[in-house]
């Protein structure tokens, strides 16, 4: 059963980080109205041609990624995301941007069970999976909004990542659903690693983040989130591992090697799963 008492904690965690991490990215409207865009090759490639089509960004954060994809791609987009203020910064951003996006106010199992839409394709990625607390529960969701034939596409950091600490010493365990419960709860990771898509230059903004509300995650294997969308009736089309992280630099030593990609440092062995990415189709 989804843990709704975590996840309200992680809601009031996420609404004091996400203004935290938007404070510093300066105006984003009008970097979205001068064309440009927050996403990244990988989920450029997966999503393939899906114009007109609608399309679910679940956990959608602020909305920049949803965005993206119905500016570039062209789908018709519905984002979700339980951060009230992730929403309603997402909201604005669509209006300021004039950029056509709808966006929904939800835990996403909450929205599973009390939404009929059905849709061509569902989106998730960058930091998703940690936050889910039942994983079989999700991949019903998952299948439970798609058309006859509809896809489901995520790209998100490899679970294995997680195992290290910042010295790259085994410290977590890998699988099972672990909860892990931090007194710190969401991070300004945007000021932390002064990295974020879209932008050349980070702002000062909120400075000395400390977040009053901590935060519940959850460790899923790769098998486990393959498995809960098999179970749910979805066929695997795609599953790739990549050596390089989009974005995400946990670890101060990890080397820069262009377009906001980061891998391991060169002192130990390259080929660590950092990221990965899956397709999963329902039937006709």
């Amino acid at each position: 059963m989804p843990n709704k008492a975590h996840h309200e904690l992680n809601r009031r965690s996420w609404n004091a980080g996400t203004k935290a991490h938007n404070s510093h990215k300066g105006d984003q409207a009008a970097f979205f109205r001068a064309g440009g865009s927050t996403l990244f090759p990988e989920e450029r490639r997966l999503l393939g041609n899906i114009a007109s089509k609608t399309l679910l960004h679940l956990q959608c954060n602020s909305g920049q990624d949803s965005l993206s994809i119905a500016r570039h791609l062209g789908a018709r987009v519905t984002g979700v995301d339980i951060s009230d203020e992730a929403i309603g910064f997402a909201r604005r951003l669509s209006r300021e941007s004039s950029i056509d996006a709808h966006f929904v106010r939800a835990d996403i199992y909450d929205f599973f069970e009390g939404h009929d839409e059905r849709f061509d394709v569902a989106f998730s990625s960058y930091g998703a999976i940690c936050w889910l607390s039942d994983i079989q529960a999700w991949g019903r969701g998952v299948a439970g909004c798609l058309k006859p034939g509809g896809r489901f596409v995520l790209v998100d950091f490899h679970p294995a990542l997680l195992m290290f600490d910042e010295g790259w010493r085994l410290n977590e365990d890998y699988m099972g659903g672990v909860v892990c419960e931090y007194d710190s709860g969401v991070g300004d990771y945007v000021a932390m690693t002064g990295v974020a898509a879209g932008v050349d230059s980070l702002e000062p903004g909120i400075t000395d983040f400390h977040n009053p509300f901590p935060g519940v995650e959850y460790k899923w294997g790769v098998a486990e989130i393959v498995t809960a969308l098999i179970d749910a009736g979805l066929t695997l089309r795609h599953l790739q591992e990549y050596a390089f992280s989009n974005l995400f630099k946990p670890f101060p030593d990890m080397r820069d090697i262009g377009g906001l990609r980061f891998a391991a440092p060169a002192h130990l062995p390259q080929h660590i799963p950092l990221m990965f990415s899956l397709v999963a189709a329902l039937k006709p």
